[in-house]
C-alpha cells in the first residue's frame, strides 16, 4: 500500500514542482486545448511505477514507462493500450527520453538493497531547464546520482537547473490515507503475531519472509549482503 501511495503522490508532487513559482518550467501536465500536454517518464514498472503512470494518464499527460521485464511491459501494454508507451529500459532509451520529459519519476526498487543509479549528473544536461525529477527510491539510496533525502517541510532542491523532489517517506505527507491503507493490509498479520508469537512466522511463509533480524542474526539476504553481515536463513535462526 505504501508503494501505491508513493507512486500516486509522485505525480501530484511533480506537477506542483513544475509550477513556475516552485522553480519549475511552468508546464501544466495535462495541457489545455491548443497546447501540448506535459511528458512524463516513469522508470520502473512495479507497483510505484504503475500507480505513477495511472495518475499521470488521469491528468492527460503523455506517459512513457521503462522496465527490464518483458512480461511486465506486455502486461502494461495489454492493460493500457495506446494510452501509454512502453519501452525496454536501457541507457540509450533513458538518454533519448530525458530531453523530451518534463517530469521523470524514479520508481525502481530492489527489495532490501540499494537502488541502482539510473540518471547521472552528466545526464542532467540532457534535460530541459526547470524539468523535475521525483526519486521515489530515495529510501533505498535513490536512483538518481544527484539525489539526497529531503523533508516534507523542504521537499525540493535544484541541481544544474533541474528540480529534485526526494522526500523520504512520501506517504507521511498523506498520513490519514496511508494509515488506513497500511492497516488494511497489515492487521491480519498483526493478529497472527499477537495470537501465536514466533510460531506465526513458522506457520506463514509471508511473515517468515518479512523477518530481517532475530537474536542478533541477519535473516534477510539482501540486507546482510549490503551491510556486510553473515546471512542466516530465517527458519534456521528461529529454530536456533
Amino acid at each position: 500500500p505504501m508503494s501505491e501511495v508513493a507512486g500516486r503522490m509522485s505525480i501530484q508532487a511533480g506537477a506542483h514542482a513544475l509550477e513556475k513559482a516552485q522553480g519549475g518550467s511552468g508546464v501544466l501536465l495535462g495541457g489545455v486545448p491548443g497546447v501540448q500536454p506535459g511528458r512524463v517518464l516513469v522508470i520502473g514498472g512495479g507497483v510505484v511505477g504503475i500507480n505513477a503512470a495511472r495518475m499521470a494518464m488521469g491528468l492527460n499527460a503523455r506517459v512513457t514507462i521503462l522496465d527490464r521485464s518483458l512480461d511486465r511491459l506486455k502486461y502494461l501494454d495489454e492493460l493500457y493500450g495506446d494510452r501509454i508507451t512502453t519501452l525496454y529500459s536501457t541507457i540509450d532509451a533513458i538518454e533519448e527520453l530525458l530531453p523530451q520529459s518534463d517530469l521523470v519519476v524514479g520508481a525502481v526498487l530492489i527489495p532490501g538493497a540499494a537502488a541502482p543509479k539510473l540518471v547521472s549528473r552528466k545526464q542532467l544536461g540532457l534535460m530541459k531547464p526547470g524539468s523535475v525529477l521525483v526519486d521515489v527510491a530515495i529510501d533505498q539510496g535513490g536512483c538518481f546520482e544527484t539525489s539526497k533525502a529531503t523533508t516534507h517541510q523542504h521537499p525540493t532542491y535544484e541541481v544544474d537547473g533541474i528540480i529534485h523532489y526526494c522526500v523520504a517517506n512520501m506517504p507521511g505527507g498523506v498520513a490519514r490515507t496511508s494509515t488506513f491503507a497500511l492497516t488494511n493490509a497489515t492487521l491480519p498479520y498483526a493478529v497472527q503475531l499477537a495470537n501465536k508469537g514466533v510460531q506465526a512466522m513458522l506457520d506463514d511463509a509471508h511473515l517468515l519472509n518479512g523477518l530481517n533480524v532475530h537474536a542478533g542474526k541477519v535473516t534477510y539476504e539482501a540486507v546482510a549482503k549490503d551491510l556486510g553481515y553473515a546471512y542466516v536463513p530465517a527458519a534456521q535462526a528461529l529454530k536456533g
